[in-house]
């Protein structure tokens, strides 16, 4: 590399941190500030603030806002760069502008791969911590109790349906089991309530009764008041919610969503969002370098305050996009990886054409 690589690079890299530094604490003042009620009434050990929250807490953010923390730093000592005349410099002494942009696009990519480290293997499991705090002493409302009419294919040809579930006391009401043949039921399982023991990894069923098709005129029914039976169907299939792919690696998300798909499970889209969003977000560190360069390089009548503002409205569009793209998910219209990958394909078009009109 050469003086003027290290140059931008270190310029690059120094004003990045400094400012998650500075967010970062204006962040947690106001967060504190916020939950402190919380904090105070459930009387939540200082402790446990610090390091199962906080300490947790600071990586997810600095990954969630990464992509626009590297836009502002880009936009910010690039213009600086150009009020100082120095980008005229650097052209003038035979660089091509394409070859300017090469300590730039090494800097993002070092950031893309560590904010990619951080969602694939750091992130999950300081979610995992940071979202119990978070259920434990701030978040109850969040909570369902209960969750009705729950349809799951827990196995090939194996069917359970809740009529509702409580999780006061980990009971399944109105359960039933159904096991089918190609395109005939082959037996029914019914009980009044099914109940979770951890002991044994399966349900106490109350009052149930089994009735079995048989291929002529007659079916044989069996009841009883007590039975116990271990099926594919454990009880934090019941707490899953959108909240619970935040913990998990990318390997638990993929069989998370394989068992989902099995079962019909609608929740299935909250994994894939994530799984496609740890991927795709990262990424967005490389194009918004590209669009801040473009932008910044040139120098301007009024500094560096007309850069801001241009790139932070356009920073902040493509972070809204992105987060407006899973909505069509939610609702059906497209694939999780065309959704979540959209924003970056348009916003490569955009930085493409500003790039090109900076470079000429």
């Amino acid at each position: 590399m050469k003086k003027i690589d290290l140059y931008i690079a270190k310029r690059f890299l120094v004003t990045f941190f400094v400012a998650i530094l500075l967010i970062i604490g204006i962040v947690i003042i106001f967060d504190i500030s916020e939950k402190i009620d919380d904090f105070v009434q459930k009387q939540v050990p200082l402790r446990s603030i610090i390091f199962d929250y906080y300490l947790n807490f600071v990586p997810y953010f600095i990954n969630m806002f990464s992509s626009l923390f590297v836009f502002i730093t880009v936009i910010f000592f690039t213009s600086r760069m150009a009020a100082n005349s120095e980008i005229i410099a650097i052209l003038s002494g035979g660089i091509s502008y394409g070859r300017m942009m090469v300590p730039y696009l090494f800097t993002a990519v070092l950031i893309t791969l560590l904010s990619l480290g951080l969602n694939l293997y750091v992130i999950p499991q300081a979610n995992d911590k940071r979202v119990e705090f978070e259920t434990a002493y701030i978040r109850h409302s969040h909570v369902k109790d209960k969750r009705r009419e729950i349809h799951y294919q827990i196995a090939p040809g194996q069917f359970v349906y809740v009529d509702n579930f409580s999780t006061w006391n980990n009971t399944a009401y109105r359960f039933t089991l159904e096991e089918v043949e190609g395109n005939r039921i082959k037996s029914k399982l019914t009980a009044d309530t099914a109940v979770w023991d951890s002991t044994f990894g399966g349900w106490h069923l109350r009052n149930w009764f089994i009735r079995e098709y048989s291929g002529g005129l007659e079916d044989r029914v069996v009841s009883g008041e007590k039975k116990d039976t271990v099926i594919a169907l454990t009880i934090t299939d019941f707490y899953e919610n959108n909240r619970t792919v935040e913990k998990l690696s990318s390997k638990q998300i993929n069989q998370l969503i394989a068992k989902q798909k099995m079962r019909g499970d609608a929740n299935v889209m909250y994994a894939e969002i994530e799984k496609h969003t740890r991927w795709a977000m990262p990424f967005s560190c490389i194009i918004l370098t590209i669009m801040g360069v473009a932008l910044s390089s040139r120098k301007r009548r009024g500094g560096t305050g007309w850069n801001l503002a241009i790139g932070i409205a356009l920073a902040f569009s493509y972070i809204l996009f992105q987060r407006f793209s899973q909505m069509f998910v939610y609702a059906g219209t497209l694939p999780a990886w065309i959704a979540l990958w959209l924003p970056n394909l348009l916003y490569v078009i955009i930085a493409a054409v500003l790039y090109d009109k900076a470079r000429r």
